[in-house]
Parts: C-alpha cells; sequence; structure tokens
C-alpha cells in the first residue's frame, strides 16, 4: 500500500479528523485505488497519529461510502462502476434544482452578486486552462446556492455526492473534463432567474447544467471502453 510521505497536514485539528481528511484525499485523487486493502497500522505510521483515529477515520468513511469494512477480514476502499455515474448526477441534479427553486425566493442582491463572481473565476479558470481549479470554483457556486436554499438535507447529502464525483473523475478520467463555455452560460443562466425570483427556471436550468456534463462524460466514457476492445 504505498502512501506518499510528504503532504500538507491542516492545522488545530485532531488525530482522527487529521487521519480523515487525508486518507479522505488519498482516495478521491486515486493515491489509494479502488479495491485496495487498507492497513491501519500503515497508515498510522504515515500519518504519524495512532491506531485508534485510523479506526475511527475509516468507520466515518465507511458511511461516506468510500471504503467497505470486513470485520475479521481487512477494509478495502470501495470499488466504483462506470456507470455509476449516471446514479450520481441524475441524484446531484435532483437536488440542487431544488436548492435552486428554493433559493430563488431567498437569495439577497449581495449573493447574487458573489455568484457572478465566481462565475467570472469560473470563466478565467477556463480561459486559462486550469481544470482543477474550475472544478473547484464549480462547486464553490453550486454550494453557494445550496447554502442559500437553507436546507441541511439538501446540503449534507450534496456534499457525499460531490465527494463521490469528484473521485470518480480522478480515478476514470485522471482529471476533470475541461469544462466549456456552455458551462459559464449556464450558470449565468441560472444566475438570471435566481435574480428574477423564477423558480420553476431555476430548477430546470439548474437540471440541464448538471445533466448536459453526465451525458458528456458517460458518451466519453463509452468511447474509451470501444477503443480499449
Amino acid at each position: 500500500m504505498p502512501i506518499p510521505t510528504s503532504y500538507s497536514t491542516p492545522a488545530r485539528v485532531s488525530a482522527k479528523e487529521r487521519a480523515l481528511s487525508q486518507i479522505q484525499r488519498w482516495i478521491i485523487d486515486g493515491t489509494l485505488q479502488p479495491g485496495e486493502k487498507l492497513v491501519d497500522a500503515e497508515l498510522a505510521e504515515a500519518l504519524g497519529v495512532s491506531r485508534t483515529p485510523v479506526r475511527e477515520a475509516l468507520q466515518l468513511l465507511e458511511v461516506q461510502g468510500l471504503v467497505e469494512m470486513h470485520p475479521g477480514r481487512d477494509t478495502r476502499v470501495q470499488t466504483i462502476e462506470k456507470d455509476d455515474i449516471l446514479k450520481m448526477y441524475t441524484t446531484l441534479a435532483a437536488l440542487h434544482a431544488l436548492a435552486a427553486e428554493t433559493a430563488s425566493t431567498l437569495i439577497r442582491p449581495e449573493e447574487i452578486e458573489l455568484l457572478r463572481g465566481l462565475n467570472a473565476e469560473f470563466a478565467a479558470a477556463i480561459e486559462n486552462g486550469q481544470p482543477y481549479r474550475a472544478m473547484e470554483i464549480d462547486e464553490q457556486l453550486h454550494n453557494l446556492i445550496v447554502e442559500v436554499s437553507d436546507n441541511s438535507y439538501v446540503a449534507a447529502f450534496s456534499a457525499s455526492l460531490q465527494i463521490h464525483i469528484r473521485r470518480f473523475k480522478y480515478v476514470f478520467l485522471a482529471q476533470p473534463v475541461s469544462a466549456t463555455a456552455a458551462s459559464v452560460e449556464e450558470h449565468a443562466a441560472i444566475i438570471k432567474v435566481l435574480e428574477q425570483g423564477d423558480h420553476e427556471a431555476a430548477a430546470s436550468v439548474m437540471k440541464q447544467n448538471l445533466l448536459r456534463p453526465m451525458r458528456e462524460l458517460h458518451a466519453i466514457l463509452n468511447a474509451r471502453g470501444e477503443q480499449s476492445k
């Protein structure tokens, strides 16, 4: 189980939080591959903590669906299948459509301006060829709308799904699919209807903004599968 020896660690956090954050990151970015066996003693040594916080972190990661624990046998990184993308994105699209619909009645002018600023940063990241940065800003924009909707259940499930989608992109594509001008335009359309308070349009445009990349990603994966035959 190869584990990096150099990595940044957050300050002023408990050993369990540090272990959780770092192991989660390694699973998401593919350092720890799907199906790989996780040995708590090795992880503890690499992280500079005892085995107890590592075990507690692994239990939380199992709840998140990132690891699978088999008592008396082993603990492994949860596997993912290519077609899982259809389940992830459709579920996230439904959650974010609900968030946008609700946010359209609650959003304030200063939050509209924050969204416009994020979309401008998003467009700049695309223009400068920074796919990882674009992915991060895209998530910030969507998360702000979820935050405005003031629904803790949507926020919790959304955060969990975003972890799996990010991992999916790293594992199967090695990097996020390059965002396009279509994403910028869709964001602008979402912001416009939110500002207008049009809840039906907000839900519709938000859903489109997530289902379009789902179809594009699935097509890319299918094409790669055909090429490998």
